[in-house]
């Protein structure tokens, strides 16, 4: 449980599967569907800093608050992501939305860190709101499906995020039967996770709630749904720099890691009330 109100399983870094190993892709947090009770308090996670990275927050089902100290925050509900770039520190904090919190019901998020280019672990802190009407989508032949961009580009539609790297991130809605073929860089790390419903991928099954990492031998690999299915498919090129990760912290270097928390101690990261 991350906080009291996130019960997630942590795929990267995970068996097998190093931040090195899938970068630019260094946690991906996956909170399965589980019903909340209503609850006068929201429930969540309170005021914490991060550094030299991004987080990306995708809502299945459910609604989540986030505010920070850059100013920023907002609510995203089921289709909708919020894309934080921590970058030279910040803190913030990340509660179910009072509404859903008074009301309960299905939770299901998935949480994603991207790292940061060393040049770019010092920028400003930003966050990017993509509500469901704002979500790029592409729609597949024969209205088999379709999929939302939320980074990078699909079939010549561009994501709604912008991104310091190379890298996609996609939402692929199918129908049972339907087929996607996706053509990746021989050299980017590619993942995807079965949010619903059942897969193959390449011809091997990929049930419900699992991670299936490829083999980063091939170009082009395919998406065949036994039902109707949500696919979340995160693709990258990796940051070939050293990784040095401490809790909220992800630098290059350790000494880099204990000035931010340095910086964190001496309240530069901002003010932010839990």
């Amino acid at each position: 449980m991350v906080g009291n109100g996130f019960r997630v399983h942590n795929f990267i870094p995970g068996s097998g599967v190093t931040m090195r190993r899938m970068s630019p892709f260094i946690l991906l947090d996956y909170n399965a569907p589980i019903a909340f009770s209503p609850s006068e308090t929201p429930r969540g996670v309170g005021v914490h800093p991060h550094k030299g990275f991004e987080t990306v927050t995708i809502a299945y089902k459910g609604r989540v608050a986030h505010h920070d100290s850059s100013g920023a925050g907002g609510v995203i509900g089921e289709g909708e992501v919020q894309w934080m770039t921590a970058a030279s520190g910040v803190l913030h904090k990340e509660y179910h939305e009072e509404g859903f919190s008074r009301a309960g019901g299905d939770f299901h998020m998935v949480q994603l860190w991207v790292n940061l280019p060393a040049k770019d672990k010092k920028s400003a802190p930003k966050y990017q709101a993509i509500t469901k009407d704002a979500m790029p989508r592409h729609a597949l032949a024969d209205g088999l499906g379709e999929v939302d961009v939320i980074a990078g580009e699909y079939a010549g539609t561009q994501g709604g995020a912008s991104t310091f790297t190379p890298l996609d991130l996609l939402n692929i809605r199918v129908k049972a039967g339907a087929e996607v073929a996706l053509q990746r860089p021989a050299n980017w790390h590619t993942a995807l996770l079965v949010i619903e419903g059942q897969v193959e991928v390449n011809g091997k099954p990929v049930p419900t709630d699992h991670f299936a990492l490829m083999a980063n031998d091939g170009t082009d690999f395919t998406i065949k749904a036994a039902t109707d299915a949500v696919v979340l498919v995160m693709s990258g090129e990796p940051i070939e720099e050293p990784i040095a990760a401490y809790g909220p912290f992800v630098m290059n270097t350790y000494d880099e890691i204990h000035e931010a928390m340095d910086e964190f101690a001496r309240g530069k990261f901002g003010v932010l009330e839990d």
